[in-house]
Parts: structure tokens; C-alpha cells; sequence
């Protein structure tokens, strides 16, 4: 009978040891208290030192001053600033050999959220659910799904229809012909492509590099808009019309700027020398390699794309009220470099407040999902970085990230 009480006992501790093991690493991966942190609300306001908490993946609460944190992890970000995770509304991801890396290479630079750019959506699927599924460490992968410009009305239709029943609610980037405008048969592909996507709850993200293609997209229905005109100056009117119609361009702006002097670490897929020559983004000659570049008479690249998307994104943010401009890169090197490199072109026109808000809420709206992340909120999913540094200072600031959360977990820890 001894023996028996005593091993039942002893299974009882077990037990209670095991639970009480269990649950405070099941407490420090979700329930977080961020203490003495600046806090970059993203919806305009700057707590300068505040208090987060986080419960079950969600923000609970952010206060200035201190908080409540017994039974939670704490972090002590003094010195440092809290924003809303990173979103990139337009880059080209997928699963593939290199997807650990660039996975990884996103979270460090501070992403919790990436927009797919263009499929192929069954790719797509596996590289979000081997990280939804703990396979791999990335941030969260929104898929999307090819479809054909060039086919029929119906073809298109049928090519929405598949992928909603894939469970996918995003087209990839549909490149309208940017000069002299889209053809006639091309915008009656586009205006069926957004009824049909209408009734099943896709959304239509159209590649617009030109003033004319942007309009004729939007005079079709679309309302996503993927990449700022390079082709030519914005009009007031065209910028109005963005605004009217609560339309949003993802604004990679810095598409025409060359890369001189900022190596890139492997494994990048693309590594840029530091050899004083200016480069594209696949690390070619600039201004000759810019993807379907601008060409004088001669044929000659002229290299404007980068003076046209600078002054079209701050037209376009004036012309929205600063609601329909949002952020997305569109390049596949080291993303720290990438990061830096997008932001050199936006501290041209764009303010850090600005900055802030293109990033958060306006990238969250256009990617879909405003409710739920891009600013620091209760009620929100908790995607949360801490930044080593003053953030409201410049745009160098936000190239130190040095804790990453998504869904309260942490996933990235440089401290």
C-alpha cells in the first residue's frame, strides 16, 4: 500500500512539475509585457514610453507609463522603439530551396506580413503553412494566384472561381500595357476579372506602371494598384481619382534607383559588389537593366523612372489624403539592404510620421487586413518589432531591429 501511495504520489508531483513546466513556456511565447518602450502607435500617435501587453497572440492593452505585468514574460525595451510589424504588400515569395533564407533574411529586417506578388498559388499555400506550421521561422505569408491577361473573359472568370476554391483571395500582380494605354480587349479581361472576383471575395491587385494604365484600371473596377507610375508625372486629376475612389497604389518607389556601394550578404539571391557602379536590382548595369526602362529616341535608357515614382508617390499621397499610398518592395535581395534602400527614395518626399503610417495602417488596408494588424492597438494581432533606437528621428533608425513578435510569439531575438 506504501509503495502504491507513494508512486501515485509521485505521479501526482510529476504531473503538477510537468504542468507547471509547461505552461510558463506556453505563458512566455504568447503572454508579453513590453515595458518602457516608445511606442510607435502607427495611427499618428508616439507614446514616449509605455507599456504593452500581450495575451494569446493579441495586444491587451497599451498605456502610457507602466502596467500590471505579474505573470508575464517582460521584455525591457528602454532605448528602444515598438511599431507595428512590417507589411509588404507586393513581393514575390514561394517555397522553394532558398525559402528557409528568405524567410529568415524577412523577419530580421522586421516584416510580419508579405503579400505574395504573383504565385504560382499552390507554392504559395505550402510556404504558408510550413511556417503557420512551425517548419520553418517566417513571417505571414498571404498567397496569391496567377492569372492570365491574355485569355478570354470567361477563361478569367473561371481562373477566379479556381482559386477561390483554393481558398486564395488575392490575384497576383495583372501587368496592364502601360503606353500608349491598355487595349480595349485588355480592360474587358480586367472589368470581368473584378465581377467575378466581386462575387467570391477575391481581391484584384493590378500592375499599373503608367498614369494612363492606373486610370484605366480604376475606371474598371480595381482598387489595388501594384507599383507607383514610373512611366510618365501623375496629374492632379489622375492623383484625385485615386483618392475618389478609395483606391490604394503599393508604392515601391525606389524601382528606378540604383544600388552603388551597399553589398548585399549571401545568401541573397542577387550580391552587389562595392565597386562605385551603379546597379539595377538584379545587379545589373543601371540605368540599361531597369526593367522595361525608359528609352530616348536613340534607344538609349534614360533612367527617369527614379525622378517619376519619387514625385508621383508624394502627388498621389496629396491627391489621397494620405490614405491611398502603402508600402511593398518588390526585390529579392538581402531584405535589411532592400529595406534601406526603399527608404532612401521615401525620405525624399515623405516625412517619418508618414513614413510610419504608409507602412502600418495603409499597407494593413491594403492587403486586407486593417482589423486585425499596422498599428499597435488593443484588439490587434500582436506583430510587434522592437527597434534599437529613435525611429522618429530618420529612416537609419529603423534598420535595427532587434526583437521580432508575431501573434505574440517570439521569433526573432538579437538583444
Amino acid at each position: 500500500m506504501k509503495r502504491t501511495f507513494g508512486f501515485r504520489v509521485l505521479v501526482a508531483l510529476v504531473g503538477v512539475g510537468v504542468a507547471g513546466f509547461i505552461a510558463p513556456r506556453a505563458a512566455s511565447a504568447q503572454d508579453v509585457a513590453i515595458t518602457n518602450a516608445r511606442i510607435i502607435v502607427g495611427s499618428g500617435q508616439v507614446i514616449p514610453s509605455g507599456t504593452i501587453i500581450v495575451r494569446g497572440g493579441k495586444i491587451v492593452s497599451v498605456t502610457v507609463g507602466t502596467a500590471p505585468t505579474q505573470g508575464l514574460r517582460t521584455i525591457d525595451a528602454k532605448g528602444m522603439s515598438a511599431m507595428p510589424g512590417f507589411i509588404d504588400g507586393h513581393k514575390h515569395v514561394n517555397t522553394g530551396p532558398n525559402e528557409k533564407a528568405q524567410m529568415q533574411s524577412l523577419l530580421e529586417a522586421g516584416y510580419t506580413t508579405i503579400l505574395s506578388g504573383g504565385g504560382p498559388g499552390d507554392g504559395n499555400i505550402q510556404l504558408r503553412d510550413k511556417i503557420d506550421k512551425g517548419e520553418i521561422n517566417g513571417p505571414r505569408i498571404i498567397p496569391s494566384e496567377r492569372v492570365n491577361l491574355r485569355s478570354t473573359p470567361a477563361e478569367a472568370r473561371a481562373a477566379i472561381q479556381a482559386m477561390a476554391a483554393k481558398g486564395i483571395k488575392h490575384t497576383g500582380e495583372i501587368g496592364l500595357t502601360p503606353e500608349p494605354a491598355p487595349p480595349q480587349a485588355e480592360i474587358e479581361v480586367i472589368k470581368a476579372i473584378v465581377e467575378e472576383a466581386a462575387k467570391v471575395g477575391v481581391q484584384v491587385n493590378v500592375h499599373a506602371v503608367s498614369t494612363p494604365a492606373m486610370v484605366a484600371a480604376i475606371d474598371a473596377g480595381v482598387r489595388r494598384l501594384v507599383h507607383t507610375p514610373n512611366k510618365d508625372f501623375t496629374s492632379y486629376e489622375a492623383a484625385a481619382k485615386v483618392g475618389a475612389t478609395n483606391s490604394i497604389v503599393a508604392g515601391m518607389i525606389a524601382f528606378g534607383a540604383p544600388i552603388i556601394d551597399r553589398e548585399s550578404p549571401a545568401p541573397a539571391p542577387v550580391v552587389f559588389p562595392r565597386d562605385n557602379t551603379p546597379r539595377f536590382r538584379d545587379g545589373k548595369s543601371w540605368p540599361e537593366a531597369i526593367a522595361g526602362a525608359n528609352r530616348d529616341p536613340s534607344g538609349k535608357a534614360t533612367g527617369t523612372e527614379v525622378g517619376y515614382t519619387i514625385l508621383n508617390a508624394r502627388r498621389i499621397w496629396d491627391g489621397t489624403n494620405g490614405r491611398g499610398f502603402s508600402w511593398s518592395t518588390d526585390q529579392n535581395y538581402a531584405d535589411l539592404v532592400v529595406l534601406e534602400h526603399e527608404l532612401k527614395s521615401f525620405s525624399i518626399v515623405f516625412s517619418m510620421a508618414d513614413i510610419h503610417k504608409i507602412m502600418g495602417p495603409n499597407s494593413a488596408e491594403y492587403v486586407g487586413m486593417a482589423s486585425q494588424i499596422g498599428t499597435l492597438e488593443a484588439g490587434k494581432l500582436a506583430d510587434i518589432i522592437l527597434i534599437d533606437g529613435d525611429v522618429t528621428q530618420n529612416i537609419y533608425e529603423m534598420l535595427k531591429t532587434k526583437v521580432v513578435l508575431r501573434e505574440g510569439k517570439i521569433v526573432v531575438d538579437k538583444r
